[in-house]
């Protein structure tokens, strides 16, 4: 791995003026390195960065890439990752007009990094130089404690999709003037919501009520307003002193109420445990809005690197290569995803509508599809239109509020289905919908969207951790429950219960239509309990 050499970063600076004089917006340095197939492998289980903390299961995906290169031989033509300054990695196969392609698709990625509001945490510091920091410590300490230091991580790496990752963004968002006291915030945020379970009517009351009173009595108003509260709630001044003067825990990001709260790792013996668990932490925090804006990330990158690269003068010569390249980079499958297709044709569509002025009460209401298909009041800010989505939404925000039916006809998109033919034995995909809120649920629903599990501290007695999944539709992997409980009792050092719900089939087995489709099984859903003590792990239907 060496850096680009100084005719090829010419271009890349070239790339840059261009990029910026369409709009785009990053900073002024970057890294790039040239890298062999043998580095991407060794990279990828890192997730590409560098100086990540070494961990075996790394290793078991660096055989298995490996082996699966062999069998596959492939060429990947970039990454790029979210550090100060941005670091990206290029084949060193690439010849230079595919770089110019390559660079205008890795500033796109920089730009949606340093400017989509859900990476506001990753602006303000190096994640680089702070992995490399963290590798440090963990090598230290694999060097005192041995194997343990590589249990502790595993037990810490089974749970780190349950940060509060938009808990994180809140606390960013809050600006300091409008910050309340202690003691309005445990009242709002703990005490209504979770001692009380207010409905959702009375909380509302409660904050007009709260506003009329500082409306009115301006310094004494928050005295006057708790002093009708106490008349309601005579416990609430002793709840407020009992949970540490109104500091909210936060029970919906485990990993920190374990570090926070377990007496097991508060004892002198344990604290370089929690050294591990806030790197792990750290690091799930970091690549949650990757995570969380796949399709727009990637489709952003796409779209801009087809329209810089087709105006730059550079592609003289290469329009077939590039056209290859590309279909091969965009293609829509008819059968599956792909992020890249998706996401730049979404964007080319939206803009197309806000140019148009579709994205307007008066298109959506019509019905007619002749008057649809000629609406067009030339309204022309379809590219402020898209750079404004790029700052402010996520994967799940950008396909649920655009994804539409013209949208799905234009691309003729559709959901498959599969049904098995008796006589030849075979699987067929067919037609099943082409409905765009079929189509948009489908998609939904592979997005990436880790169970909530809150701490109930009311559950919790003598000491035990008492964990809530709320079920939101699907259940919980049955098959990780055991061990990632044991990992969690570990650290807890006390019993764990884990309340959530599971599927009970009312009929045998799946069953297939007259036409051969495979019907889902008809089923109930109960709600249950696991309990873990010293390792033994029990269950009791609730």
């Amino acid at each position: 791995m060496e850096l680009i050499n100084q005719h090829t970063k010419s271009i890349m600076e070239g790339c840059k003026d261009y990029a910026r004089a369409a709009g785009l917006s990053f900073t002024d340095e970057s890294l790039e390195y040239i890298v062999t197939n043998r580095d991407l492998l060794e990279l990828g289980p890192k997730v590409m960065i560098p100086t990540l903390y070494d961990y075996w299961v790394h290793d078991v995906e660096v055989l298995r890439e490996k082996g699966k290169y062999e069998l596959y031989p492939h060429n990947p033509y970039e990454t790029v990752i979210n550090t100060r300054p941005p670091i990206s990695f290029y084949n060193d196969n690439n010849p230079d007009w595919l770089n110019v392609m390559i660079f205008y698709h890795v500033l796109a990625h920089i730009d949606f990094f340093q400017n989509n509001l859900y990476f506001r945490h990753t602006w303000d510091y190096d994640f680089n130089g702070q992995a490399l920091s963290d590798k440090r410590v963990i090598a230290k300490l694999r060097a005192e404690k041995g194997r343990w230091v590589d249990y502790v991580i595993e037990f810490a790496r089974n749970i780190d999709n349950l940060v509060d990752f938009h808990g994180e963004l809140g606390e960013l968002f809050t600006p300091q003037t409008a910050e309340c006291t202690p003691r309005v915030n445990y009242y709002f945020d703990v005490f209504l919501q979770i001692h009380k379970k207010v409905s959702i009517n009375d909380y509302i009351k409660e904050v007009n009520r709260y506003n009329q009173c500082l409306k009115e009595f301006g310094d004494q108003g928050e005295k006057d307003f708790f002093a009708e509260a106490e008349r309601h709630y005579p416990e609430l001044e002793a709840h407020f002193v009992r949970e540490g003067g109104g500091k909210p825990a936060k029970r919906r990001d485990l990993l920190r109420y374990l570090m926070d709260n377990s007496e097991f790792l508060d004892q002198d013996e344990n604290q370089w445990m929690k050294s591990i668990l806030e790197i792990v932490r750290k690091t799930s925090v970091f690549f949650q809005p990757q995570i969380r804006t796949k399709i727009m990330n990637e489709g952003w990158a796409s779209y801009w690197h087809e329209k810089l690269f087709l105006q730059d003068d550079r592609i003289k010569g290469h329009e077939v290569d590039f056209a290859r390249v590309h279909a091969g980079v965009t293609a829509m499958p008819r059968v599956g995803t792909n992020p890249y297709a998706l996401g730049m044709r979404l964007f080319s569509y939206i803009e197309e509508q806000a140019n148009k002025g579709r994205l307007s009460f008066d298109f959506q209401r019509l019905e007619d599809r002749t008057s649809r298909e000629h609406f067009d009041t030339k309204a022309a800010n379809g590219g402020e239109h898209i750079f404004h989505l790029r700052e402010n939404l996520c994967d799940y925000l950008f396909l649920k509020n655009h994804l539409d039916q013209d949208f799905m006809d234009h691309h003729k998109l559709f959901v498959a289905g599969k049904r098995l033919d008796s006589k030849r034995m075979v699987w067929q995909y067919y037609v099943k919908s082409r409905k765009a809120e079929d189509y948009r649920t489908m998609m939904l629903d592979s997005l990436y969207h880790p169970p909530t599990i809150s701490v109930d501290a009311n559950k919790g007695v003598d000491g035990t951790l008492y964990l809530t999944h709320a079920f939101e539709g699907k259940q919980l992997v049955l098959e990780y429950i055991a061990n990632t409980m044991m990992g969690i009792e570990f650290l807890w050092g006390s019993p764990v219960h884990l309340e959530t719900s599971e599927a009970r089939s009312e009929v045998a087995k799946p069953y297939q239509s007259e036409r051969g489709e495979e019907q889902p099984q008809k089923i109930r859903w109960e709600r249950v309990l696991y309990t873990i003590n010293h390792k033994v792990i029990s269950k009791k239907i609730l």
